[in-house]
């Protein structure tokens, strides 16, 4: 599978070494950091703790490192993946750093375009623009953020998907009034479009327009169909000639089995109340267990329909290969929700350690 001309690039540049094998394909590893805010913390914490997990996978060996959309709760601070990403990219060296992803519905094309534009110029061949349909949040909060509130939000993300495109590739038809809007701030250099999504049409539209796919399993963990439906149906472009999946997962470690589910309560509950329509921060691992515990949940349990990849380094590994062996990927964004940081930290290492990644300048070096 290939990553497409802007991945590629960057690739010349910025070496990895990779030491799981999926169907003879290496896998990557990245980050999808939701900046969740721990009880008793602020969120001003939670956006300093992404700044400090990005050096970190930077000095790992991670690829990419992509920041979330969600607005208007107290759990998570990733309300402007578009704000976060410069200074991520600032602070590292070797790491792709986009969107996961930019919520298209709420914006003008123009404007996003604009911005991930400015981006790429300020640190070419690294930026990934992934666009999202999904709205990120509640029904009163998608409505806050309208400009026009005479009317609901027009069902047209076909449309605003195309127009956001054609300003990437200045591929307005001949005489249309936007045309010249397609010589964007940052140029030459454009950003990777990615389209990413939890259900099928998203899957269709990205294979249809030719654009590289990432599929949410920790939001949906029954999207092996659709990923193969995305391959099969894929239409090569001049973005990308094959089909390039990847995959988003929960997942969380430490040196136990025991001590990883014990960490993993923490966004068990904060998932459950959210369910039940109550927003909180992200509880200590204390206060989730008793919480669990008056609810009759097993503390070694899984939310129904959701995949979550909890346990000791090799369990991990054993899980995150198995999903990507599920979907046919190549690359697995890794999600960690825990009440501390230095535990979420401590996650991401071992994983690294696990998959045995080389630190950037070690896989260049071999490169």
């Amino acid at each position: 599978m290939s990553a497409g001309a802007g991945d590629t690039s960057a690739r010349a540049t910025y070496a990895y070494a990779y030491a799981s094998i999926i169907d003879g394909v290496p896998l990557k590893l990245s980050v999808l950091d939701q900046s969740p805010i721990p009880e008793g913390s602020t969120g001003s914490d939670a956006l300093h703790n992404t700044l400090d997990l990005a050096r970190l996978a930077d000095r790992l060996g991670y690829h990419r490192y992509w920041v979330a959309e969600h607005h208007g709760g107290p759990m998570l601070a990733s309300a402007s993946p578009e704000v976060l990403i410069g200074p991520i990219a600032s602070a590292t060296e070797h790491l792709r750093v986009g969107s996961g992803g930019v919520m298209l519905p709420h914006y003008s094309p123009l404007k996003v375009a604009e911005s991930f534009s400015i981006l790429e110029g300020l640190y070419p061949g690294r930026i990934d623009l992934g666009i999202g349909r999904a709205p990120g949040t509640d029904g009163q909060t998608m409505y806050a953020l309208q400009r026009d509130r005479r009317h609901g939000t027009p069902d047209d993300f076909p449309d605003q998907l195309g127009e956001l495109l054609a300003y990437l590739d200045d591929s307005f038809p001949a005489g249309h009034p936007f045309s010249r809007l397609a010589k964007l701030p940052g140029g030459p250099g454009r950003p990777q479009p990615w389209l990413l999504g939890s259900s099928p049409q998203s899957g269709l539209w990205a294979a249809e327009l030719g654009l590289p796919y990432c599929f949410a399993d920790f939001i949906n963990s029954q999207g092996v169909e659709i990923a193969r439906a995305y391959r099969e149906r894929f239409v090569p472009s001049g973005r990308l000639q094959e089909p390039h999946q990847t995959i988003g997962v929960w997942a969380i470690t430490a040196e136990t089995d025991d001590e990883a589910r014990r960490l993993a309560t923490s966004s068990r509950m904060a998932m459950t109340m959210l369910r039940q329509g109550r927003l909180i921060a992200v509880p200590p691992v204390e206060k989730a267990i008793r919480f669990l515990e008056s609810q009759g949940t097993p503390l070694d349990g899984a939310p129904a329909g959701r995949r979550t990849i909890v346990g000791s380094p090799a369990t991990v590994r054993a899980g995150i290969e198995a999903a990507a062996a599920e979907y046919g990927a190549d690359e697995v964004l890794v999600v960690t929700i825990v009440h501390d940081h230095e535990a979420r930290r401590r996650s991401y290492e071992l994983i690294a350690a696990a998959f045995e990644l080389a630190p950037p300048a070690a896989a260049t070096a071999t490169a």
